[in-house]
């Protein structure tokens, strides 16, 4: 995945490694060798949070999004046909079939933060969902794998995620775990309109008696925080590639989606540079306002994560079409970029290779490097993998015996 230039297809795979009379060998195990991806994916998280190199306060943050990769038949296994609106793709059809991914990826600090792909789930729709597989929702899968995360983390987990996971099926079992298990913390975005409600006193009573209540006095939603009875006030964090100003209200309240026994905290920020303000809600008690800010902001750090997917590990390119060979191929182009991340961290913390990368010409004011500058840094030792490609391919035949009879026979382990 890493080593082809263009096309990621078995045939330039091949070619880049000057492996050609591998071809076929390699082209059998693409379609019928297995491995279990479940375990890969646990080793995948204890890696990641062994090896990273930073942590947002005492939380390892996390976030977790959809996307799609676009496949023009209907014949492979796991499609789904979604409609895309003109606007966003003149060039595309109205309704395209494509394999629909929820992904989890840990967000590492920094100037600017990293993303790292950790864990996925294919989604299918119920009615076009294939023979004997069992249908889940987009927000189930991603509660599923938040809870998976923190099962292997050794730190507690703080989740990050648009608005379109910001509802029950995702944030309750976050936030009220079964017996014996961590809550994972939340930081996403909040509804103009969401309903907001102060915290109860204990044994608070309703003014016209009865049942103690359940809910505070309902406070005005956050496009009507003019009238939250709270002060401006000013911060800065690194957002969107610099350090920005920003102005924030923020308001101690319970939120209808979390349940009236959750205190939640409720922030408006007026960011330097952007027009409309953001509505933002945490889960977190001891974030700080900035970490707040900018877990916020870094939820775009996975956009940019399946952009390098697409355009530099080949999602757009699978040619897979059975099930098996559909999920391991994905599952692999996250583990390869997740793994270039890792040794992109390992370069920076030894000194004699912190210049392992150099801005290119047309560019000289790049500050970081890019999936792209790790590739090129592959390249540079293919002849170095080819032979080792060899060598493991060798090394994983069992040695030969010889019966009395002169048939050789495999000596077993």
């Amino acid at each position: 995945m890493v080593l082809a230039d263009e096309e990621h297809t078995i045939t330039q795979l091949v070619t880049s490694l000057g492996l050609e009379d591998r071809w076929r060998v390699i082209e059998h195990f693409a379609e019928y060798g297995s491995w279990n991806r479940e375990t890969v994916e646990r080793q995948l998280l204890r890696t990641a949070d062994e090896h990273r190199p930073a942590r947002c306060g005492r939380y390892r943050t996390v976030a977790v999004d959809d996307t799609k990769s676009h496949r023009t038949s209907a014949d492979v296994w796991g499609t789904c046909t979604f409609h895309e609106s003109t606007a966003r793709s003149p060039n595309r059809a109205e309704t395209v079939r494509a394999h629909n991914w929820v992904v989890l990826g840990e967000l590492v600090p920094g100037q600017p933060w990293t993303y790292l792909p950790l864990a996925s789930r294919l989604y299918c729709r119920q009615k076009q969902l294939p023979s004997g597989e069992r249908f889940q929702t987009k927000t189930r899968q991603a509660a599923e794998l938040l809870r998976e995360t923190d099962a292997e983390s050794a730190t507690p987990v703080l989740a990050a995620f648009d608005g379109a996971y910001a509802n029950e099926t995702v944030i309750r079992p976050c936030l009220q775990p079964a017996p014996g298990k961590r809550p994972i913390h939340i930081v996403t975005r909040l509804r103009k309109d969401a309903r907001l409600y102060r915290v109860p006193a204990a044994g608070a009573k309703s003014p016209r008696g009865g049942r103690p209540r359940k809910w505070g006095q309902r406070l005005p939603a956050p496009q009507h925080h003019g009238q939250w009875n709270v002060r401006w006030q000013r911060g800065k964090a690194y957002l969107y590639g610099r350090v920005r100003k920003f102005r924030y209200k923020c308001r101690e309240c319970c939120w209808s989606v979390t349940g009236a026994t959750q205190p939640m905290r409720a922030f408006v920020f007026d960011v330097e540079g952007y027009a409309k303000p953001w509505y933002t809600i945490t889960s977190a008690p001891d974030l700080s306002v900035a970490q707040v800010v900018a877990v916020f902001a870094a939820r775009f750090r996975q956009e940019d994560g399946f952009r390098d997917h697409k355009q530099r590990l080949g999602m757009e390119q699978c040619r897979a079409w059975t099930k098996e060979p559909v999920l391991r191929t994905f599952q692999a182009q996250l583990v390869a970029q997740a793994l270039l991340r890792l040794v992109q961290f390992r370069l920076q913390r030894q000194r004699r290779h912190r210049h392992w990368w150099t801005p290119p010409p047309w560019n000289p004011q790049k500050a970081h490097p890019s999936i792209l500058d790790l590739r090129r840094l592959f390249w540079k030792h293919r002849g170095r993998f080819s032979h080792l490609v060899l060598r493991l391919e060798n090394f994983a035949k069992p040695p030969q015996a010889h019966c009395p009879c002169g048939k050789a026979t495999a000596r077993a382990a």
